[in-house]
């Protein structure tokens, strides 16, 4: 034999060597709707769902997490973030691809009558993150079997309190994801057929903040008007007004939401009280915009309490419910998921859709690390209509489980091989640690 063909029969040996088996996409929905994995995702989700804990009160659900990767052989970081869990599949080496699920819960009154229903008087998971934390543990069974063949580290990311509480921030604050090259979510989406995927590259949801403003009269009795100066008539004036900042100051093309969900304010029919508080949220797909819309939204309740003689302190509630940057999908991220997506479940399943104004706290980790979210529908034709998240109705369709452990195991070991061909990694020149 000549000595190029030895030279190209040792490429083509030594590339059939160092790729992974496991790369076949459509393998991993196989695995992930095999009984022993997809009967395990759902008695999981169920007693999450059971016991539902708000933002940064998950310990039940960590300790859960925690229990199920102990089992796995599965190594992970403990505490995050006060109760999130970051684990570790494959290399211990670069390159590093995260995959994240999370946590909490909502303070709310579940409605569904069902064997699981929640134990816990007043708190739901009415958003679906039960099953995000099933999915992802369904993710990590699958790729701890054939972690030999991944080339390199897959993080997975159990994070608390996505729901206002800023949880994906203070899970950066903790520098557990500092040499991460992408990162990868998901959220259930009941209006999305079964089976099918949805998503877009650049925004895809809005910057979110909320504001609390207190406005101060004097009261009275309501049939002597003159003797008091009325908050409640200014609460209204301002409300009002608040909203002539979308309709006659911002771009028609630029989409921003300000709107005012809670008026507090007097306890009698006769009585005018002496102050009110208002709150709500505002949108924007840019922080210019949403800045803009701060300043107006003070600007606004300040300058309309003292028209009517009050007086108005105005907070933004920074640290209880911190700023929600837009959530931006990464461009060649978004060719990845195209790609992964289209093999696994059909092309014709994976859907482009419009900018939302729900907010994500992913956005954070995308303003570090370049970062990719999708929506993964789970509406079953043949079954009952689902209600939307934050619904005291809301169900998941445990069929989307496999579905979404599927998604997570591919994207993830497909992204560590697409680097190892961009950049293939030499181990013995490597010994640095997540």
């Amino acid at each position: 034999m000549g000595f190029f063909k030895w030279v190209n029969l040792f490429i083509f040996l030594h590339f059939f060597a160092a790729t992974p088996i496991f790369s076949d996409s459509t393998k991993f929905l196989d695995l992930a709707k095999d009984p022993e994995v997809f009967d395990w995702m759902v008695g999981i989700r169920r007693k999450i769902h059971e016991n539902p804990e708000l933002g940064y009160e998950e310990f039940e659900t960590s300790a859960l997490i925690r229990a199920e990767l102990d089992k796995l052989g599965i190594p992970y970081k403990y505490p995050v973030a006060i109760t999130g869990v970051v684990a570790f599949i494959g290399t211990k080496l670069p390159p590093f691809v995260a995959i994240r699920a999370d946590m909490d819960a909502l303070p709310m009154q579940e409605m569904v009558e069902w064997e699981h229903k929640s134990k816990v008087p007043g708190k739901m998971h009415a958003c679906g993150h039960d099953a995000h934390v099933a999915m992802l543990l369904g993710a990590a069974k699958i790729l701890r079997e054939h972690e030999k063949e991944l080339r390199g580290t897959v993080v997975l990311v159990f994070q608390p309190a996505e729901e206002g509480g800023g949880g994906a921030k203070k899970i950066l604050d903790a520098g557990v994801l500092e040499n991460i090259s992408a990162i990868f979510g998901l959220h259930v989406a009941s209006g999305i057929p079964i089976g099918e995927v949805a998503s877009r590259p650049g925004p895809i949801f809005a910057g979110s903040g909320f504001f609390e403003a207190t406005i101060n009269g004097r009261g009275g009795h309501a049939a002597i008007p003159q003797h008091s100066i009325d908050p409640i008539l200014a609460a209204s004036n301002v409300i009002v007004s608040l909203q002539h900042i979308v309709s006659r100051e911002a771009d028609p093309l630029d989409s921003q939401v300000v709107t005012v969900g809670k008026f507090q304010g007097g306890g009698a029919f006769n009585v005018i009280p002496d102050s009110v508080t208002i709150g709500g949220t505002f949108r924007a797909f840019s922080k210019e915009s949403f800045m803009q819309l701060r300043q107006r939204i003070e600007q606004v309740i300040t300058g309309q309490a003292a028209v009517q003689r009050c007086n108005a302190t105005v907070s933004f509630l920074d640290e209880e419910k911190p700023f929600f940057p837009p959530t931006v999908n990464n461009g060649d991220l978004h060719d990845h998921f195209r790609n992964v997506a289209g093999s696994l479940l059909g092309d014709n399943k994976v859907k482009d859709m419009q900018p939302l104004m729900g907010s994500e706290d992913f956005a954070f980790y995308q303003e570090v690390y370049p970062g990719y979210i999708f929506l993964l529908g789970m509406e079953n034709a043949s079954r009952e209509r689902l209600e939307t998240p934050h619904s005291p109705y809301f169900k998941i369709n445990e069929d989307v489980l496999s579905y979404g452990a599927a998604l997570h195991a591919s994207l993830a070991n497909s992204y560590l091989l697409k680097l190892n061909q961009e950049a293939p990694v030499v181990d013995e020149k490597y010994h640095d640690e997540l």
